[in-house]
């Protein structure tokens, strides 16, 4: 998410002011473990819009990585590509990450998702991941998505919806995470049930052809999604001792336990639902 009056001008605000996750190493690594994880899905997403060379795309809230390097294998050359996060770590990141990959047309920008500074009506898609689900009054960022996107062009997100998480067989460590985090996500606002929401949202901000699809995905062991639920409680540490829901003791021996019984093949972890959710601007007529 995004912190700054424009981008990369104006004052730059805490991250964790309104990112429920906050800003930590051990949070950008979960994000730069993310983009391989749900890899898969966003490209599914991207082409079931139909994203194609020459147009102009914008990931919001890409952090470290996002889809940068979807949208530039889809629309270079000849198109644009802009990622826009809030966290100044994360845009020097992803701005390593294009150079090293040797992308032309691309811009990472540090800005504000609600309001990022960027001409209306000028990209073919406007993509977010994970990012609605983070932060408090979604619509307003939403608003601003629609804003960005070109009258006939697309906005699509990938949102989870955490409340159906399984974990079978139940073990204490896991349910104590499940309501740490829980406590500690929503503080601010954040909606983490919100996957099932975005559809509606899409309606609500006047997008048409809205198209929902919702992933259950039973993580094996080795996977590193297996240990999603934990990796999340560990970035919001800080947090969750602030708020005096668990102290560093706690904390401690309930990850550790949670995670020996994650390598147990026989357990089935679902840590969410993933809804993939596209809509289209009205074309002016």
């Amino acid at each position: 998410m995004d912190e700054a009056t424009g981008p990369g001008t104006g004052p730059q605000l805490d991250p964790n002011d309104v990112y429920a996750l906050g800003s930590s190493s051990a949070e950008s690594a979960r994000l730069q473990r993310q983009a391989d994880e749900l890899a898969p899905l966003s490209a599914a997403l991207l082409d079931r819009v139909g994203l194609a060379r020459g147009h102009h795309a914008v990931d919001v809230g890409c952090g470290p990585r996002g889809v940068i390097d979807l949208l530039a294998a889809r629309v270079l050359p000849g198109g644009r590509v802009v990622g826009i996060d809030a966290d100044p770590n994360h845009v020097a990141m992803a701005r390593e990450l294009t150079t090293r990959l040797g992308f032309s047309d691309t811009e990472i920008l540090l800005a504000d998702a609600r309001n990022t500074g960027l001409p209306s009506g000028v990209f073919d898609v406007v993509h977010a991941r994970t990012l609605l689900i983070t932060v408090p009054e979604p619509e307003v960022v939403l608003a601003e998505m629609v804003r960005l996107t070109r009258p006939g062009g697309w906005v699509v997100a990938l949102e989870p919806d955490t409340e159906p998480m399984i974990c079978y067989p139940p073990h204490p460590a896991v349910e104590r995470l499940r309501e740490l985090f829980g406590a500690a996500f929503a503080r601010n606002g954040a909606d983490p049930s919100i996957g099932r929401r975005v559809p509606e949202l899409y309606r609500r901000a006047g997008l048409t052809d809205v198209g929902v699809e919702a992933v259950a995905a039973l993580y094996p062991l080795g996977h590193s999604r297996r240990s999603i639920r934990a990796d999340l409680v560990r970035s919001m540490r800080t947090q969750i001792m602030a708020m005096g829901l668990s102290d560093a003791v706690e904390l401690e021996q309930i990850d550790a336990a949670a995670r020996d019984h994650y390598r147990n093949p026989d357990v089935l972890v679902m840590p969410s639902l993933n809804f993939l959710v596209w809509g289209r601007r009205p074309a002016v007529v």
